[in-house]
Parts: structure tokens; C-alpha cells; sequence
């Protein structure tokens, strides 16, 4: 009688399908689940005008990434440049709140006004 892999503990008999030649008690488990999940995607359509597409490809090209990839790091930097405007914006507003020095006051607001209307 054969038996199912080479480990002395081992005293099952080999299975019939040669591509389950070992017991489970004699596999080593690689996966569990524990183990992080790819994140989940969700299929997006986005129309761009040609001049912007073609920056994209070229960008792309550039990085040697698809087209669709540099899409996704464009936008995931848009989205962090943004967080971290909205950061300084809030610290900006804190900052002039807490001030009571009349200089300060206003140049904190000259910078909230340029921040809030521009240039």
C-alpha cells in the first residue's frame, strides 16, 4: 500500500487523483483568512476631451503605465492634494481665531482670503 506523502505521522492511503498527492494533515495552509483582501473596483466610464487624453496617454507612456492606471493616480492624487488643502484651510482658520494680535489678524486674513477667493 502507498501512502499519501513521505511523513512517518502520515498513515493515509495516496488518493486516486495524482493532483492531490498529499493529506491535508501534511499540506502546509499558505492562505488564511486573516490574510488582506484585494480592495474591491468598481468599473468607471469617463468621457475626456482629446487634449486631455492625449496627456494622459503620454503621461502614461512616460511612466510606463496604462492608460487607465495613470487615470487612477491622477485622480487619488487630486483627491490628497485636495485633503491636504482643506487641512491648511481649517489650521489657517484656527490659527486666525486664536490670534489676538491685530497685525496678525490681518495678514491670517489676507491668507484666508486669498486661500478661500484666490488670487
Amino acid at each position: 500500500m502507498t501512502y499519501c506523502c513521505d511523513k512517518l505521522q502520515c498513515s493515509l492511503p495516496a488518493p486516486i487523483a495524482p493532483a492531490s498527492w498529499l493529506c491535508g494533515s501534511c499540506t502546509t495552509l499558505v492562505y488564511t483568512r486573516f490574510m488582506a483582501a484585494r480592495p474591491k473596483v468598481v468599473r468607471q466610464s469617463v468621457t475626456l476631451p482629446v487634449s486631455l487624453a492625449k496627456e494622459v496617454q503620454n503621461m502614461a507612456k512616460r511612466q510606463h503605465l496604462s492608460a487607465s492606471r495613470m487615470l487612477v493616480t491622477l485622480v487619488d492624487q487630486g483627491i490628497q492634494a485636495r485633503k491636504q488643502q482643506r487641512k491648511a484651510l481649517f489650521e489657517l482658520i484656527e490659527r486666525f481665531r486664536a490670534t489676538d494680535n491685530p497685525e496678525e489678524v490681518a495678514l491670517l486674513g489676507d491668507q484666508l482670503g486669498r486661500m478661500v477667493f484666490g488670487e
